[in-house]
């Protein structure tokens, strides 16, 4: 929920953004100065990396990079809680539905088990989950637009639950989708399984990004830059940013404790982006589909524990 835009960009000689291991100059600086004028005029969301406060409850005081038990615990439940809110969505979601249903069905279920929706009012977002139809990649605000047969939308919930964050998305097919955007959200769902396949001690953060990258260009899609995965639980977005490109054995090393979402937003098209009026909704560029699938995990010491499943 509310990827992560990366940070500053580095210097000339500085590390790219990547996770690629070269040097900036030699990796992205042209490709981000190419696209640069598009997204200058535009409003878009603030970095967030730990900015904002802990929500609260017991344990929940400062965000850490390794969860100490009582966080991981509280973090579970919040996760559940997040799983049980889609699963909801699952008969309800069809032709005739809007965003504006979605946004009222997952309010009133957080409600009913005792928590409340992160994104409400989450920096001036004004509604309580993001529903991204078609070609909006993240972000999208729920309204009245009705959802129509061959429709593909993501859902993302980030109830707090306890003083705790639960952070998941899925996509839905509304009726019977056409084979491409079957198929780019297929193909999707298998990048963020490839992604979580990678999570263990001692891997690190490009071996998430390479395996999302690696599979989702092998099927003629692309991988969204400009928002990444992050750390999450104690704070709605902390450290570490998880990339979904990047280059194996590069990148943060992975410790038992860390928790963080793994949510690849591919593209049945090129890969850029453009934010709308709104300052929020997030477009793909050349107005093709996009897909993203969305779990907050946590590395064992033995591997990866899924908290939203």
């Amino acid at each position: 929920m509310f990827e992560a835009q990366p940070t500053a960009l580095p210097g000339r000689n500085d590390p790219c953004h990547c996770g690629s291991g070269k040097k900036y100059k030699l990796c992205h600086l042209r490709k981000d100065q190419a696209a640069a004028p598009s997204t200058a005029r535009v409003k878009r969301p603030a970095p967030v990396m730990g900015l904002e406060p802990a929500a609260g409850g017991r344990g929940a005081r400062a965000a850490t990079l390794i969860k100490t038990p009582e966080q991981i615990a509280g973090i579970r439940k919040a996760g559940s809680l997040a799983r049980q809110l889609l699963d909801l969505l699952d008969e309800r979601i069809r032709p005739g539905a809007t965003t504006e249903d979605i946004d009222r069905w997952v309010r009133d279920a957080t409600a009913a088990a005792g928590a409340v929706c992160a994104p409400l009012n989450y920096k001036g977002f004004p509604k309580s989950v993001c529903t991204s139809v078609n070609e909006v990649v993240c972000h999208g605000i729920p309204e009245e637009r009705v959802l129509v047969e061959g429709d593909i939308v993501n859902v993302d919930v980030t109830p707090i639950l306890g003083g705790y964050y639960g952070d998941s998305s899925r996509m839905y097919e509304v009726g019977r989708v056409s084979a491409e955007a079957h198929r780019l959200v297929e193909v999707t769902r298998e990048c963020l399984d490839l992604g979580i396949r990678q999570v263990r001690p001692g891997g690190h953060v490009g071996d998430i990004g390479q395996a999302i990258q690696a599979h989702a260009e092998s099927n003629g899609f692309s991988v969204v830059r400009d928002f990444v995965g992050h750390g999450t639980g104690v704070i709605f977005h902390e450290e570490p940013q998880i990339p979904h490109f990047g280059r194996r054995g590069h990148g943060l090393p992975l410790r038992p404790g860390m928790v963080f979402t793994i949510e690849p937003m591919i593209n049945a098209g090129d890969w850029p982006v453009r934010i709308l009026a709104d300052g929020w909704t997030a477009v793909t560029r050349d107005g093709s589909l996009s897909a993203q699938f969305e779990h907050t995990l946590l590395v064992t010491p033995d591997g990866v524990d899924v908290m939203t499943a």
